[in-house]
């Protein structure tokens, strides 16, 4: 009988933030595969944790040699547990690989869930987050981290982004003059942590306070493009509200849906049905 692989979310600053169930997990498991021993033990030590199971060092340089030996324990039966050093695994941390592996094995694959830093900024970023999109990673270089902007210039869902201190002053200077200095965004530093910072405002504001220096694990939320409003006569709206009663619509449903795909507010829509009526 095969074992199963847990994806545990690990704190991503206040041991306290640790979930019963993870310190469980921490207890029962066969393997423990861990992005940082160090960590491990730190973790354990302030979870007031004792673990009897293997660990197993699990990060990008060796992700690929571990593999085999990880699949093999699974196979024959063990509980392996997958911590990274803080949050989800294979979120922009080691785990993909092993999760992809373990399914195509017909492994079971569960998780321990816990605390994440994307939902944790889009939640007091002050942004929409009806929609949304992780981007990972920005890319070290200016050329490639505006050409990814720019990419994104158009994307209407709320965008988050990991980001390095020391990068992020020009990431917030690229992301200004592609995306517009006035888009709104929120810097989210040491979340959860003693020194947590939520910086909200324009992207040309943020790049300014950055350009001092920021220190500590950063995430970044970027506000959608916003909705463009489609240039139309007021005979053209009237004609596009018919069409849709043509199709089947009633006139109120005709209206919203035209509102809908040109962005205009439906006072406008309803004036220019009025308007087309009367003539």
């Amino acid at each position: 009988m095969s074992g199963r692989l847990v994806l545990g979310g690990a704190p991503l600053g206040r041991p306290g933030d640790a979930s019963p169930r993870l310190r469980d997990a921490m207890r029962t498991a066969d393997v423990l595969a861990v992005e940082d021993t160090r960590r491990l033990h730190r973790l354990a030590a302030d979870l007031e944790v004792t673990f009897a199971g293997r660990v197993v060092t699990f990060h990008e340089s060796v992700e690929q040699a571990r593999l085999p030996g990880l699949l093999d324990a699974l196979s024959a039966g063990a509980t392996i547990l997958l911590l990274t050093d803080a949050g989800m695994p294979s979120v922009s941390d080691p785990g993909y690989t092993l999760v992809r592996a373990a399914i195509d094995a017909g492994i079971e694959v569960t998780s321990v869930p816990g605390p994440s830093a994307v939902t944790t900024a889009l939640a007091v970023s002050g942004l929409p987050v009806d929609r949304w999109c992780f981007e990972g990673f920005l890319p070290r270089k200016g050329g490639e981290r505006r050409a990814r902007f720019a990419a994104l210039a158009d994307e209407r869902r709320t965008m988050v982004f990991f980001e390095s201190p020391h990068r992020l002053a020009d990431a917030l200077t690229d992301a200004a003059g592609v995306l517009g200095a006035d888009r709104p965004a929120a810097v989210c530093r040491e979340l959860t942590k003693t020194y947590e910072e939520i910086r909200r405002g324009p992207l040309g504001e943020l790049a300014a306070w950055a350009a001092d220096g920021v220190k500590g694990e950063i995430t970044l939320v970027v506000a959608g493009a916003p909705e463009r409003a489609v240039e139309l006569s007021p005979a053209e709206l009237a004609a596009e509200v018919a069409a849709e009663e043509a199709a089947g619509a009633t006139r109120k449903d005709a209206i919203r849906e035209v509102v809908q795909r040109t962005g205009l507010p439906r006072r406008v829509v309803y004036d220019a049905v009025v308007a087309a009526k009367d003539s």
